[in-house]
């Protein structure tokens, strides 16, 4: 069955050469498709190109290079106002580069903490700590550091000085006795 398609003089992409007064016919097979030139003469001519695809190609050509020239025209007024807009770091001054960070300050706090605690609202530093175990016999101070930091039991350290436990429990329990009269003699009070 035959179909008119386009009359090319109507449209001024085609206006040149034999082609000015041309309609095109387009005769579709079982599973072909083919285009018949005729000229105003009425002489078919099937040697010249499909002018329906080729006009697509025209038009997406043409539609292609209006937007790459739209976006060359964007990209370079971009460029421009980015260039009239921004510094360089090296052009900065002192003052201008400090306003362009922060220092958190979250942690400030733990950096300037000298290691005290707070125990019932009194301050107690590491150094009244160490100055309390070192008032302590020799012998009640190596049970409280055996029993404390080397995690050793009551049997283990009798064991270790060839003494009995009893006496082991004894020298701990005195010794924590001290220490919390030495420590709640000279303990800040809490300024919290």
């Amino acid at each position: 069955m035959a179909k008119k398609i386009k009359n090319f003089s109507e449209n001024p992409l085609f206006s040149f050469g034999s082609f000015q007064n041309a309609v095109v016919w387009q005769v579709k097979g079982e599973n072909q498709q083919s285009t018949t030139f005729t000229d105003g003469k009425g002489a078919d001519r099937m040697d010249e190109p499909d002018r329906s695809q080729w006009e697509i190609r025209c038009a997406f050509n043409g539609f292609c290079k209006k937007v790459i020239r739209c976006e060359a025209s964007n990209a370079h007024r971009d460029v421009k106002r980015h260039q009239l807009r921004e510094v360089t770091f090296s052009d900065l001054t002192t003052q201008e580069e400090n306003s362009l960070f922060t220092v958190d300050s979250y942690f400030d706090d733990e950096e300037k903490d000298d290691g005290s605690f707070h125990v019932a609202g009194k301050k107690i530093t590491p150094k009244l700590l160490a100055e309390a175990l070192r008032t302590l016999p020799e012998e009640k101070r190596n049970v409280i550091l055996l029993y404390y930091f080397e995690g050793m039991s009551d049997a283990e350290i009798a064991k270790l000085h060839n003494i009995p436990r009893s006496t082991i429990q004894y020298r701990r329990t005195s010794s924590f006795e001290r220490l919390r009269n030495y420590l709640e003699e000279r303990a800040y009070e809490d300024e919290q």
